[in-house]
This record gives C-alpha cells, sequence and structure tokens, in this order.
C-alpha cells in the first residue's frame, strides 16, 4: 500500500515506523512543514504504559527512548513558597528534539521517505496514495477541508499559559504557585535531560492583562516570570526560543474533538483527532497509540481499508473518553486555582492530587510522603515496580515482523 503521512510529529513517524514493519513492501512517506531539526516545545513526559507500548511495537526504538530519558521519581507542591508538599508518583520526560531524532533515524532505517520543508494544504497532490495521514497538529488544514464531515470542535480554555524553558534542573516533578498583587500565576516544570527542564506557566487571563503580558515584549515577559518565580528558579533562567521556531507566545489551550475521523482515505491522527489539557502529560502517549492502533487495524483487515478505518474510528474514540474526562476537571481545576489557594498547605496539595477523580487512598498516601522514611520506603517501591516492567518488557517485546495475514 502507498501511504503518506502529513506531519512529522510522533503519530506520523511512529506510524511511518510500524507501517514499514508490518510489511516491507508498504511505500511510506512522511512530509513536513519545518526544515529538518526544527520543532517546538521542550519535553514530553510518559509513563510505564507508554514505555510498554513501544516495546511490544518496536523494541529497537524503544530501547533508545528509554535510554535517553530522564526520570523523576517524585512530584513536588510549592504554595507561596512554602516547604514542598510531596505528592509521589515517577515518571519519565525526553527532549521532544531527541524523541523526533530517534524516530526520523528509525523511519530512515526502514526504508521510509522523509521529507522536510514540504507544506501540504491539499490532499490531491498525493492522488496516487491509497492512505493519508493527517497528522498535521492542532490547527490541522487537512482536517479543515473536511470539518463538516469531522465534525470538529474546538472549546478553547479560559487560562493563558506559555511553554517555556529553564536551565534549572528540577529533581522532582514541580507545582509551584506564587501570588502577585494581580493574582496568581504557577508552573508545570520537570528536567528532560541533564542541563534542562519545561516550565509551563500559566495564569488567568484576568492575571495576565494585569501584569501586562499583553503588551510586554518576549524578553521583558521573560524577566517578568524569572522575578516572580526567582524562589523556584533559585537564580536561573528561562528560554522562550524555540528551535528555530521564534519567540514562545502566550496561547489559550484549544480543546478538539472530532466525531468522525475519516473521510474517504483521509485519516485523522493525534493532535489533529483530539487533544488533552497538558496539566496531565497524555499528548505524546495518546498520538503514539493512535498510531498503534491505526497500524494494528491496517493488519487486522489487510484488503478493506474502510474497515480498518471504521475499526480505527471506533476503537480509538472510544479509548480516549475516559482520559478526555479525566483531562477536562485537570483543565477546569486550574481555570479555578484562587477558589484552592486559601487552603493550608496539605489541604490544597490534596486537592491538587485529586483534580481528575478521588481515590480511597490518596489522602492516606499523601500523608505517607510527607514523612522521609515513608517516601524512602514509596520511592523503593516505585523503584520495584520499574525493575518488573523492564524485565516484562525485556521477555515479551517482540517487533512486527511478521508478514500480514492471508
Amino acid at each position: 500500500m502507498k501511504m503518506v503521512c502529513v506531519g512529522g510529529g510522533p503519530a506520523g513517524l511512529y506510524f511511518s515506523i510500524l507501517a514499514k514493519l508490518s510489511d516491507p513492501r508498504h511505500d511510506v512517506t512522511v512530509v513536513e512543514r519545518n526544515p529538518a531539526g526544527v520543532t517546538y516545545g521542550w519535553g514530553v513526559v510518559f509513563w510505564d504504559d507508554l514505555l510498554d507500548d513501544l516495546y511490544r511495537n518496536d523494541p529497537v526504538s524503544a530501547q533508545r527512548i528509554a535510554n535517553s530519558a530522564a526520570r523523576w521519581d517524585t512530584q513536588e507542591v510549592h504554595l507561596r513558597g512554602q516547604y514542598a508538599m510531596h505528592i509521589g508518583g515517577y515518571g519519565f520526560a525526553l527532549g521532544r528534539d531527541r524523541l523526533l531524532d530517534i524516530l526520523i533515524r528509525r523511519a530512515k532505517g526502514l526504508g521510509v521517505d522523509v521529507r522536510f520543508q514540504h507544506d501540504v494544504t491539499d490532499p490531491s497532490e498525493f492522488q496516487d496514495a491509497e492512505l493519508i495521514v493527517a497528522c498535521d497538529g492542532v490547527n490541522s488544514r487537512l482536517r479543515q477541508r473536511h470539518v463538516s464531515h469531522f465534525q470538529t470542535h474546538v472549546e478553547e480554555g479560559r487560562n493563558k499559559y506559555i511553554w517555556l524553558g529553564t536551565n534549572k534542573v528540577f529533581d522532582a516533578f514541580t507545582f509551584a504557585f506564587e501570588e502577585t498583587p494581580a493574582g496568581w500565576l504557577w508552573f508545570h516544570g520537570y528536567r528532560f535531560n541533564g542541563e534542562t527542564s519545561t516550565c509551563i506557566i500559566e495564569c488567568q487571563e484576568t492575571t495576565w492583562k494585569a501584569l501586562g503580558f499583553d503588551t510586554l515584549g518576549p524578553d521583558e515577559t521573560l524577566r517578568k516570570l524569572e522575578g516572580i518565580f526567582q524562589s523556584r528558579l533559585q537564580g536561573k533562567s528561562l528560554f522562550n526560543q524555540l528551535k528555530g521556531m521564534g519567540k514562545a507566545p502566550w496561547l489559550n489551550f484549544k480543546r478538539i474533538t472530532n466525531e468522525r475521523w475519516y473521510h474517504d482515505n483521509v485519516v485523522l491522527m493525534g493532535d489533529s483527532a483530539h487533544t488533552t489539557h497538558f496539566s496531565i502529560g497524555s499528548g505524546t502517549k495518546l498520538a503514539i497509540q493512535d498510531a498503534i492502533g491505526l497500524a494494528r487495524q491496517l493488519r487486522a483487515h489487510p484488503t478493506d481499508l474502510p474497515a480498518a478505518l471504521e475499526a480505527y474510528d471506533e476503537e480509538r474514540r472510544a479509548a480516549l473518553l475516559a482520559i478526555q474526562l479525566a483531562a477536562r476537571s485537570s483543565s477546569e481545576w486550574f481555570e479555578n486555582v484562587p477558589s484552592y489557594v486559601n487552603q493550608d498547605a496539605t489541604q490544597f496539595a490534596y486537592a491538587l492530587l485529586n483534580r481528575r477523580g478521588s481515590s480511597v487512598w490518596s489522602y492516606l498516601l499523601l500523608m505517607a510522603s510527607q514523612q522521609p522514611t515513608l517516601r524512602g520506603m514509596l520511592r523503593k517501591i516505585h523503584a520495584s515496580k520499574r525493575w518488573v516492567h523492564a524485565q516484562r518488557r525485556g521477555r515479551g517485546a517482540v517487533a512486527l515482523s511478521a508478514p500480514p495475514p492471508g
């Protein structure tokens, strides 16, 4: 089959890898509008469930991703510069540019034609393609061509946010909340290598305007934010110079859903199909799981493309329902931060921990995490879980190298 992926992000690249592993005879092309090496964003986060999926589907790229990732072993909440409240947990982070480099190299090694500086607005330029995967992001132009068919719904969040980098290396995944005369600002910070962390800063629009961010230039914005968060940044700098992409802007999060995910031979994937709020850190995972789902359905229906696309549509939309609900709950919690900040630090951390839904054990775990000895025990338990996961991956990882059925 001749396939074209429009968009060179994780979704399109990973799908191209799986397509080639499924059947090397597939003619697969990935086209990306930006030059090679140019991307937006800093680091992305993920957890063991994504690593499990990666190892099951392509152990080669999975191992490279695992070897390149940074790990954090706890989460901390700082309110008004007070001592940290620990809310446990662990996860992984990787620079987006490094992730793309791994996937590009793997795709090219399997024979995928990866093209850069190729802007696509009309799928008709690929008239000979049997399948066109629209993975061209939040503002997908391929989706816009058939927006009434896809029944796209775009809902804009109320808060302003800006995705920055910093040379402050956070040992823990860090939430920091600071009060100014104009209102509250907060950040989500996590390291993704030994020198750099992601720092996503968010606030209500009234605060954003009152502090003058609607008129400040990029450099003035950074200096002002560094002053507000000086206790957590500890003299380190914020960066907004994206690699080849200019200055990072302030944005409102766009929540995107679609009632249909395919039209004829054009199928949506990743952010063009759906978005989930960055506060739950699932965008990259869901994009890659879309790729896995489409590849699986194409293998299950090797001679019936419409059936494969319909099965993919039904499977992935159903799989997203719970996480989209959790993401909405999380984003709405952050849109109402001022309603929670008058609580004491423990109550506030508990509210943050349970913003996606309550758990009978969460309060006990929160309190246990405040004791250094118990916190150390919990870290050992997490380390044991990671070891078990790693052992299972080593035994169970099998590449999709078998010929297609039939």
